[in-house]
């Protein structure tokens, strides 16, 4: 192996690891964020919005990873793949960053006020969001296709989720004029995860693109009717 060839190869796998210390950043807002609803937490919500502006900082520098990169050096195709995947997956993560800023948001408004109803089902959504990132993350670091095809399938099950929590705080609202505003928020944290869960789908996509050289959108039938029904 080259000198030259080896270097370049290190500097794939830095960029890896800067994809990678951006993601678990984010995972561990979209954790926070859910936990400061939860448990109403309002100093910890309010500490993950200046984080994304550390996230946001990742992602200019990762990109310009990836520019020096095809500036510099002469990428092969499975190179161009790699760097071209990591330019789409940050795009992804800072979307999801920013998500889990506008549950904090939601925390903060809603503040100490009794809720309506234990939250059962907006932890377990948040838990399946956090999990799915990870193993997207995990299937681009470790280039690994059974963690893509796990993620897929984890995405069927948040549809399922999603769509009955939508319908619960519906029948909420009307059953009980007191509880719009509180189920409308909720609602809207509904909705950011599910948003991060499909950004979680995109992110294994491109996966499967850098691994395979084909671009095929793996979401399932369900989740595209889920977003039009939603739109």
């Amino acid at each position: 192996m080259s000198s030259t060839r080896q270097h370049f190869d290190e500097e794939i796998e830095e960029l890896r690891r800067k994809l990678l210390r951006m993601g678990t950043a984010t995972e561990e807002m979209v954790r926070d964020a859910v936990v400061a609803l939860v448990r109403q937490d309002l100093a910890l919500a309010e500490s993950i919005i200046p984080r994304d502006d550390v996230i946001d900082q990742m992602d200019q520098d990762i990109e310009t990873h990836c520019l020096l990169l095809l500036a510099r050096q002469q990428p092969m195709a499975s190179d161009l793949r790699v760097i071209g995947t990591a330019l789409k997956v940050i795009t992804d993560i800072e979307r999801i960053g920013d998500h889990a800023v506008d549950i904090s948001k939601i925390a903060v408004r809603m503040g100490k006020e009794m809720l309506y109803k234990p939250l059962v089902d907006i932890p377990r959504l948040g838990e399946m969001s956090r999990a799915m990132l990870h193993d997207a993350l995990e299937a681009f670091v470790h280039r690994d296709m059974a963690r893509v095809e796990k993620v897929i399938a984890d995405d069927d099950a948040v549809d399922e989720l999603y769509r009955q929590m939508r319908q619960d705080l519906r029948v909420a609202m009307q059953q009980d004029p007191g509880s719009i505003v509180q189920a409308s928020y909720l609602l809207f944290v509904a909705h950011y995860l599910e948003r991060i869960c499909d950004h979680c789908t995109n992110i294994v996509e491109r996966v499967a693109f850098m691994e395979t050289g084909r671009m095929k959108e793996l979401h399932s039938a369900e989740a595209a009717n889920l977003r039009l029904s939603a739109a």
